[in-house]
């Protein structure tokens, strides 16, 4: 026997008369319990209205632009009245506990809200089964598998644009730059081999634009996806109110409480200060400051010698600053083996004006014509006066001001949240990703985490077990490396050997006039295995994925030496620098031993 039933607008909070922006379905059409029939905006959120049952929609009661309000008649549905009772329900999951200490111990199916959350949750204005705390690459990767695997999601983004640090203001418009400052320098220096170029003509508002363009297309394209996910976005600054409540504050000032079920925290992380700097002096910079590309200065100044203030001076480099580097430690980009910075030292020294390590800024004076810079350290150089100046010492995690405390959430003193291997915090339901829960601040490390986080919520057996995670500097020429570096095993004691192979014996590297670069492998003595890597030298970014996945399948310097590669690239050096362990390489001369 059929039934034809009015379905309503649910309890949806404090919401009154918000517009209809879309209606999902059309007379005639087959839902499920749970299938959306439209969508609502306020001025607070977007959401979808779910199907109370399933059945075949016999008549709509509204349209597009129509204002509702709980009780509103949505449409009429014709349903079969026993088909609950006829239906399969589906078994339940056993029941295991998780606990942050044995992280590989089975999860537990996603449960229902216990009544204590429930109480907690009364008054929410949106419910889900995940709330996540941030769309940068971390984020929006959980939130888009916590999807895919049935769930319903909210995705919690401060600005008004998804993408986080990654895709607005760090690694894809740095990389835009990078490419216009790599293609600058290139035309320059093939003056030596016989075709001469103009000085370019620099025209920075059309930079500036294609930048922009070039991050706006990322920005979208994450929108269209969390739309065809249906994941709900909210804009706003998210906060715990407590263990099943987030609220929401958007700029104009509403706020938006969220009751969920399970939360991943993918905050991410902040430019770090040095305190004692001029920071209300627009000439004063942070990597955000420098990626808007105001204008280009006659001197900068580069406060860290890392790979984003490194990066940065490349860019601004081959657009025509002059660029000094200062840097407090012995030697630029401290985390990478000296070898592999060597070639990038040597460039850097000719074209900057220039390197200053074992020194630190003391003080940064504003004056009407610039910014004058003391300094201090073992190198003392001359106080001197530039036009805008970068301050990039590193980034520090935004564990702290999410009212983490309010939700039981543990943060140490440096503002990182602890996680155990499934990526949970010491709240069983709450789990932290990216930046906020430890080095390396990389996205390509977030969203790794975030499937593992999203995964275990929907009760798969996983955790982030990776065996390196790759390290690139983007700059001219780059630095990459994975697993153990020479510092590490001198420091630990670990025995090992290595092979290094020069671009100078490479063909490819030669043909474009490139050949500084090298590539190194560290391995095992006896079993030959794989142990790190490090590659110096143009696109080493794109050389080192080999590398990790050789690591991975635990490869041994005869698996990369016997895997034919295609000659001559790049790409051979690897397979070079393993037929050196071997003994077998012919591109070089090794004297026996």
């Amino acid at each position: 026997m059929n039934d034809t039933v009015e379905i309503k607008v649910p309890d949806i909070g404090d919401f009154k008369d918000i517009d209809v922006i879309e209606v999902l379905v059309k007379p005639g059409d087959a839902v499920e319990k749970e299938t959306s029939l439209i969508t609502v905006e306020s001025d607070k959120a977007t959401m979808e209205i779910p199907s109370p049952a399933a059945g075949v929609v016999k008549a709509l009661k509204l349209k597009v632009g129509d204002k509702v309000s709980e009780g509103t008649l949505i449409l009429l549905l014709e349903t079969a009245a026993d088909a609950d009772a006829r239906a399969p329900q589906p078994p339940q999951a056993p029941a295991t506990a998780a606990t942050a200490s044995g992280p590989s111990l089975p999860v537990s199916a996603p449960a229902a809200v216990a009544p204590a959350a429930a109480a907690e949750a009364t008054g929410a204005d949106l419910r889900a089964d995940v709330v996540v705390l941030g769309s940068g690459p971390g984020g929006y990767t959980a939130a888009f598998r916590a999807a895919d695997l049935g769930k319903k999601v909210v995705l919690i983004e401060r600005y008004a644009s998804l993408g986080g640090v990654c895709t607005n203001v760090g690694c894809i418009p740095s990389k835009a730059l990078l490419h216009v400052a790599r293609v600058i320098t290139e035309a320059e220096e093939f003056a030596a081999n016989g075709v001469a170029f103009g000085k370019p003509a620099i025209d920075i508002g059309k930079i500036r634009a294609w930048k922009d363009d070039v991050v706006a297309k990322g920005t979208k394209g994450i929108a269209g996806l969390a739309k065809q996910r249906k994941v709900n976005v909210v804009e706003g600054v998210g906060s715990f109110e407590s263990a099943h409540v987030v609220s929401v504050k958007a700029a104009n000032g509403a706020s938006t409480r969220i009751a969920f079920e399970h939360c991943i925290i993918a905050t991410g992380s902040s430019v770090a200060r040095l305190p004692g700097l001029p920071y209300d002096d627009p000439r004063l910079m942070d990597s955000t400051g420098a990626l808007e590309l105001a204008d280009i200065p006659r001197r900068l100044l580069v406060i860290g010698g890392g790979i984003i203030g490194l990066e940065m001076a490349c860019v601004y480099d081959a657009l025509g600053a002059k660029v000094t580097v200062v840097e407090m430690a012995d030697g630029l980009i401290p985390g990478a083996d000296r070898d592999l910075i060597r070639p990038l030292a040597k460039r850097i020294e000719k074209r900057y004006e220039a390197v200053y390590l074992n020194a630190k800024v003391a003080k940064l004076e504003p004056k009407p014509e610039g910014l004058l810079a003391t300094f201090e350290g073992e190198v003392k150089p001359q106080q001197q006066l530039f036009n805008r100046v970068l301050l990039a010492v590193g980034r520090r995690p935004n564990g702290a001001g999410i009212g983490a405390e309010r939700a039981g959430v543990a943060v140490d003193a440096r503002g990182f949240i602890p996680v155990d291997k499934q990526q949970r915090t010491n709240v069983p339901h709450i789990f932290a990703i990216g930046d906020v829960c430890g080095e390396p601040m990389l996205a390509h490390k977030a969203t790794h985490e975030a499937k593992v986080a999203a995964e275990t919520i929907a009760g798969h057996k996983v955790a982030f077990d990776a065996m390196t995670i790759p390290s690139v500097a983007y700059t001219d020429p780059e630095v990459a490396w994975m697993g153990l570096t020479e510092t590490e095993a001198k420091k630990q004691g670990i025995a090992y050997e290595k092979a290094s192979f020069p671009w100078a014996a490479s063909g490819r590297a030669r043909s474009i006039g490139r050949a500084e670069g090298s590539t190194k492998l560290l391995y095992e003595p006896q079993s030959k295995r794989l142990l790190g890597a490090g590659i110096v030298g143009v696109n080493a970014g794109e050389l080192i994925a080999e590398l990790v996945l050789a690591l991975e399948m635990g490869a041994d310097m005869e698996d990369i030496g016997l895997t034919i590669h295609p000659h001559p690239t790049l790409s051979e050096t690897p397979f070079f620098a393993a037929e050196m362990a071997m003994g077998s390489i012919t591109d070089l001369y090794l004297p026996k031993k």
